[in-house]
C-alpha cells in the first residue's frame, strides 16, 4: 500500500536565539504566528515583504498557509528564524527549489551571535578604564 504525502511539510529556522518551527499546508497564504495573525505578532516593527521573500522568490505565493510556534530571541532574530523555516519548509515540498532559495541566501542560517561577556570586563570587549594613579 503507498504511503500517503503528510498532510503539511515542516522547516526548523534559527536566528540568534530564536527558533521558528514551520508548517506549510496547501491554502491562501496566510501566516499564523503563535496563534495570531503576522500583524499582531509582529505589529509594524518587521516588513511582512521581508519574511514572505522565500514564497516570493520561488513563485508559490499564495499556495501555502504558514503555521508557525516561534521562541526566543527579540523581534528581528524571530523575523530571520520564520524566513529560515519557510524557506526550509519548501525545500521539504519541493527539493528542485534548492538553487533558487540558496542562491537568496535563505538556506544558511545566520552565524551571528551575542558574544560572551567576560570576567574583568564590563561587556564582551569593553574594560574598565584604565587609570595611572
Amino acid at each position: 500500500m503507498p504511503t500517503a504525502a503528510p498532510a503539511f511539510n515542516t522547516g526548523t529556522g534559527r536566528r540568534k536565539t530564536a527558533v521558528a518551527r514551520v508548517r506549510l499546508m496547501p491554502g491562501d497564504g496566510e501566516i499564523i504566528i503563535n496563534g495570531r495573525t503576522f500583524v499582531e505578532h509582529f505589529g509594524a516593527a518587521i516588513d511582512e515583504a521581508e519574511v514572505r521573500m522565500p514564497f516570493r522568490i520561488t513563485n508559490t505565493e499564495g499556495r501555502y498557509n504558514a503555521m508557525i510556534k516561534v521562541e526566543g530571541g527579540g523581534v528581528n532574530g524571530q523575523a530571520g528564524a520564520v524566513r529560515h523555516g519557510i524557506a526550509r519548509a519548501l525545500l521539504d515540498i519541493d527539493e528542485g527549489l534548492r538553487v533558487i532559495l540558496r542562491q537568496a541566501g535563505f538556506l544558511t542560517r545566520d552565524p551571528r551571535m551575542k558574544e560572551r561577556k567576560k570576567y574583568g570586563l564590563k561587556r564582551a570587549r569593553k574594560a574598565p578604564q584604565y587609570t595611572k594613579r
